[in-house]
């Protein structure tokens, strides 16, 4: 079956995954929300069996030749669906034939995953939201005495003409000052981002060139890009910070793999960066959302530390200030994206949605 201009504009703008089988089960369209779902195209897939762009046990797949063979509909929860690529999807499907001869199906797809993720991410958003005000308020509470001490400080060491006294006040005043520095850095960045046209891929470049220069070439890069990804508008310099303090993480993290075992895998970070279609970050829905992941392969992240690792001055590290997630949170927040976090021994993967529109 052809399907019209006219019902695939009304498809190609729905959420729901849609999928046309022709006969033999093969793939005849895909709408937007299918093929970011299945992480294919429909110019790759058209023609091909439905078991090549995703498996799901034989049974099914004798239901879905019955279907065609009797014209009988019929609906599966949560089942599961494993990509070609590997991944796994929990979805609920119906199945509808449109045509007995030849025999032709229509899919309607909704991904449960999605939806437990858009809840998780409300729930992100919430708590981001709450410690932004958290540390807005302790900030406050902490710079006005902390200005008053070393204002008294620089007055006592005008007094004192004793070299060795005011070698005390200077100490109240440098720590004063780096009190300071602390609960600015809490607070994220101080100035609005200056929004111009930004290319993800230059920002990660530069993040590969940094950390290469810091690992003394002793860290291995993989690069997996989407080089059909447009520029979005975007603040080049704080995004560079953002990645570098993941990254630097990162980096951190497949080091200390390589030093507790033997005979590890070399410390290694693989970038990746791919486009959603009709994606959801938050409340809000998004034509277009770039996904960057930043993998590594160190021990993982203990799931205690899992959930609150984004929050101000939790680290995992005995020398980490637990601030430089907190931060990068605050910039992707600021460009209307989302940080998460999926962590096993071996492998921690951040993923960074970013909108590829102009939200302002």
């Amino acid at each position: 079956m052809a399907v019209s201009a006219d019902y695939k504009t009304t498809l190609d703008s729905l959420t729901t995954a849609v999928l046309v089988l022709a006969k033999g089960l093969r793939v005849e369209y895909l709408n937007p929300a299918a093929e970011s779902l299945f992480e294919t195209s429909i110019t790759r897939s058209k023609g091909l069996p439905i078991n090549e762009i995703l498996i799901d046990s034989e049974e099914s797949l004798k239901t879905l030749y019955a279907a065609a063979d009797t014209g009988h509909s019929y609906t599966r929860r949560e089942a599961e669906f494993v990509l070609a690529s590997g991944s796994r999807l929990t979805v609920d499907y119906s199945v509808t034939s449109i045509s007995l001869e030849p025999a032709e199906l229509i899919i309607e797809i909704q991904p449960r995953d999605r939806l437990l993720r858009i809840s998780r991410e409300e729930d992100i958003i919430s708590q981001q939201e709450t410690t932004r005000i958290l540390v807005r308020g302790m900030a406050h509470e902490i710079k006005n005495p902390l200005g008053g001490i070393r204002g008294a400080a620089q007055l006592l060491d005008r007094e004192l003409n004793d070299e060795d006294q005011r070698e005390y006040t200077q100490v109240i005043i440098d720590e004063a000052d780096r009190l300071r520095s602390l609960v600015d850095r809490m607070l994220g960045p101080n100035k609005a981002p200056k929004m111009a046209a930004t290319n993800i891929h230059e920002v990660l470049e530069r993040v590969r060139t940094l950390l290469e220069a810091e690992s003394r070439g002793r860290l291995a890069f993989n690069r997996d890009y989407d080089p059909s990804l447009p520029e979005f508008p975007g603040d080049k310099e704080q995004l560079i910070q953002a990645f570098l303090n993941i990254a630097r993480n990162a980096m951190e993290a497949a080091f200390e793999n390589q030093s507790n075992k033997k005979n590890a895998e070399p410390p290694t970070i693989t970038f990746r960066t791919r486009a959603l279609r009709q994606f959801t970050i938050g409340h809000r829905r998004h034509r277009l959302v770039c996904r960057v992941d930043v993998i590594d392969n160190g021990p993982g992240i203990p799931a205690e530390l899992l959930q609150n690792i984004f929050y101000p001055m939790i680290s995992g590290r005995a020398s980490g200030t637990g601030l430089g997630l907190s931060i990068t949170q605050s910039i992707i927040g600021q460009h209307h994206g989302l940080v998460e976090c999926e962590s096993s021994p071996g492998r921690t993967d951040f993923i960074i949605f970013l909108p590829l529109e102009d939200n302002q």
